[in-house]
């Protein structure tokens, strides 16, 4: 899920990760926010900075390091479910996980339709969300950056041009299908 607000993406994720354990799949729950760089990375600029939170604020060489790659065609199949924790500003130290044989992986987080994702993710399903939507949803120390550097990404990635499903997210609580 491909979306500027954390809780938009982490509800519909956890439906799919829902529906796919029902049905008898086995399913591997990633958020991009455990994939933060460290804080002094992340702040060099500022809080509020929508270029630092485009290009700084995700290690996603890291999410393709410990999780995607592990777990796609060749990979060895065991990934790391979570690096950073940024509330402790250190390493999870988490232990590597097996996967088991054909499980699903659902990844939430910002901007995974960018050039460094490429052929990474079979499927994604990206939100799309107003700016004022995005606004009311964030915390308001972080709404500057966010909605920032999501307008950045919608110019420079044209995401919903690249993704396998377009949702519009003005509400959560009523999502709707753009085009499939």
């Amino acid at each position: 899920m491909d979306a500027a607000v954390p809780g938009d993406a982490a509800v519909l994720a956890d439906a799919v990760v829902s529906a796919l354990e029902d049905e008898g799949r086995a399913a591997l729950r990633v958020d991009a926010e455990d994939y933060l760089r460290p804080r002094s990375l992340r702040l060099e600029h500022g809080p509020s900075d929508p270029d630092a939170g485009y290009e700084g604020w995700y290690d996603t060489y890291a999410l393709l390091r410990e999780v995607l790659d592990p777990l796609g065609p060749g990979g060895a199949g065991t990934w790391l479910p979570a690096l950073w924790d940024a509330e402790r500003d250190r390493a999870t130290r988490q232990p590597r996980r097996e996967a088991p044989p054909g499980a699903v992986l659902v990844l939430t987080g910002p901007f995974l339709l960018r050039w460094e994702m490429s052929g990474a993710l079979d499927a994604v399903v990206h939100l799309q969300t107003s700016s004022a939507a995005q606004r009311r949803r964030l915390p308001a120390e972080d709404a500057d950056r966010v909605v920032g550097a999501w307008a950045r990404y919608l110019e420079e990635t044209d995401p919903a041009a690249r993704a396998d499903l377009v949702v519009r997210c003005e509400d959560p609580r009523h999502p709707a299908l753009v085009h499939p």
